[in-house]
């Protein structure tokens, strides 16, 4: 994207082996040709494409090109203009009008506007901008003169007059006056397209930024494979209104819709500005185009004025932490489904990585985050933190994002690697085993923290003391159990290039091959025996006696 002298903001692609070449003039159709702060350069005047210096009064010229042969380099005073009011006179232009009106007097007429501009030595000019009587309009005073434009009256509803101060032209002759000044110009027009250049800037920052968010919606449309987009109204019929909430999560709330083909889903409505924006557009940019069994799809979004919603397909039975922390006879899951359940989340997230065009940092792996259709197949969701980065690139700086107690000892540092959901998928490993929370305040202290009671259980080689008993088949699968929390603990190995790779991990759940038998239990320095260091450190307060919210109930957070 280049902006030009002539104020145009283009855009260009490249192609070989002809090279560049423009695609796009920003602005075309939003900013006529005369409309451009410099399209004739300083004191120029724009006419129907073409510019030309203001006319002679009286037979004086008070304005000459800056270059006969090119009219768009605007034109310069034939005499310098000083603050001495009684060498001064007024240019008188007719019909014509400046590329914007920010009026420093109102609702005034022509003769007060042109009499304060006579008494202000810093203004260039005036502008008055009238409609039907010259007794009652706006005032103008620039300081500086850029481009002017002759008034269209097929095109403005309003009527111009332009006063330019000039200096009275005694006995000596204009050319003369120039001849003798030459040397000095020079750097009055550097110093004037300079100057015009940043009030270009300025003129444009407004247009820039609507375009800026034209073309970021315009994006999604143009990625292939996107989802539907949606217009709000859809939105509000699919959802009777948003009359069914389903729950609520960090950004907002999830509603119940049904799509006219009876297909129901998941609206997720994100409230307010800045990261909210940053993760509508990261959720869509990066399961927008991707398939995979083991990720919630990605219906459709909807993009519209103030609002951003996001529509996914519908999970019945809500999220995995439903059905291993808050027990109840319908929410108990047998040995089979949690380990269904994690070889699903294994998969889904070995697909982000490896199989993707692009690696995909999930970065918020927890079991809030899982979600389970009906027939308790998990799958991926909430991927508003995530990262796209290149094939090849195995390291990434970001800043810290996620949840305290998933997050892995090298978020510590700015630099972290794909093994850091690796860690995170290890804690929701030990949540379905041991059916427990990562911090559980309700424990004895030394067993709040999930990680520290694992460490000591360790090494007592009591594995099965912690494996969740509300399930009978737990026990009586205890060998398999207790392979699974060694996968777990391998999954958290402190340094990271010692923990297993997502494609690894599937291997072992699928028998192929065994875990190591040299595992550190000591996860990291912060897994002490204090439950709760973890979190100060972080500095991140906790309250896990809260009661269920409804997001855990359904669809995406």
């Amino acid at each position: 994207m280049k902006l030009g002298s002539d104020g145009h903001l283009r855009v260009y692609a490249l192609s070989h082996p002809e090279g560049w070449y423009e695609v796009a003039d920003i602005f075309k159709g939003y900013v006529k040709d005369c409309a451009y702060p410099a399209v004739c350069g300083r004191y120029g005047i724009c006419s129907d494409g073409q510019c030309s210096c203001p006319a002679s009064n009286g037979g004086t010229s008070y304005f000459r090109p800056v270059d006969n042969r090119q009219a768009n380099l605007g034109c310069f005073e034939s005499v310098t203009l000083s603050c001495q009011t009684s060498q001064q006179s007024f240019l008188q232009l007719e019909n014509v009008t400046y590329f914007s009106l920010t009026p420093n007097l109102g609702d005034i007429n022509a003769s007060s506007c042109k009499e304060a501009y006579a008494k202000n030595c810093s203004c260039k000019a005036a502008i008055f901008r009238y409609h039907s009587n010259r007794t009652y309009g706006n005032c103008y005073l620039p300081t500086q003169v850029f481009s002017l434009m002759k008034v269209d009256k097929k095109m403005f509803s309003y009527n111009s007059i332009a006063y330019l101060k000039v200096q009275n032209v005694a006995n000596e002759a204009p050319y003369t006056r120039i001849d003798n000044r030459m040397s000095n110009r020079l750097p009055i027009i550097l110093g004037s397209s300079l100057g015009a250049l940043f009030a270009m800037l300025i003129f444009i920052i407004a247009i820039v930024l609507f375009v800026r968010k034209r073309a970021k919606e315009d994006y999604l449309d143009q990625v292939p494979g996107m989802p539907t987009r949606f217009t709000y109204n859809d939105l509000n019929i699919i959802t009777n209104g948003f009359s069914k909430k389903l729950g609520e999560g960090g950004f907002g709330y999830v509603f119940e819709g049904t799509l006219s083909d009876s297909t129901k889903v998941a609206v997720k409505r994100l409230n307010g500005f800045g990261q909210v924006k940053k993760s509508f557009l990261a959720e869509i940019e990066t399961i927008g185009c991707i398939h995979h069994v083991n990720l919630v799809r990605l219906v459709g979004f909807c993009t519209e004025k103030f609002h951003r919603l996001l529509i996914y397909q519908y999970m019945l039975n809500g999220s995995l932490d439903r059905w291993i922390f808050h027990k109840s006879n319908e929410c108990v899951l047998r040995w089979q489904q949690r380990k269904k359940i994690i070889l699903d989340i294994a998969k889904g997230l070995n697909y982000l990585h490896e199989d993707c065009r692009q690696k995909i940092f999930h970065l918020d792996i927890k079991s809030p985050n899982i979600l389970l259709d009906g027939n308790f197949n998990a799958k991926v969701a909430d991927f508003g933190l995530s990262k796209l980065i290149d094939k090849d690139q195995s390291h990434v700086v970001t800043t810290i994002r996620g949840t305290p107690g998933y997050l892995a000892p090298e978020w510590r540092g700015a630099t972290i690697t794909e093994k850091v959901y690796v860690y995170s998928f290890g804690v929701v490993i030990l949540e379905i085993m041991c059916g427990r929370k990562i911090l559980d305040r309700s424990q004895d202290e030394e067993d709040m923290y999930l990680l520290s009671c694992f460490k000591r259980k360790a090494e007592e080689e009591r594995f099965l003391d912690i494996v969740d008993k509300s399930s009978d088949d737990m026990q009586l699968n205890g060998p398999q159990a207790v392979n699974m929390m060694r996968i777990a603990a391998w999954c958290l190995q402190g340094d990271y290039t010692k923990r297993p790779s997502m494609s690894m991990v599937i291997k072992v759940l699928e028998g192929i091959v065994e875990v190591p038998e040299d595992l550190d239990y000591n996860f990291s320095a912060q897994a002490s025996t204090n439950g709760e260091a973890r979190f100060r450190l972080m500095d991140v307060k906790f309250n896990d006696t809260t009661t269920l919210v409804p997001s855990v109930l359904s669809g995406p957070r």
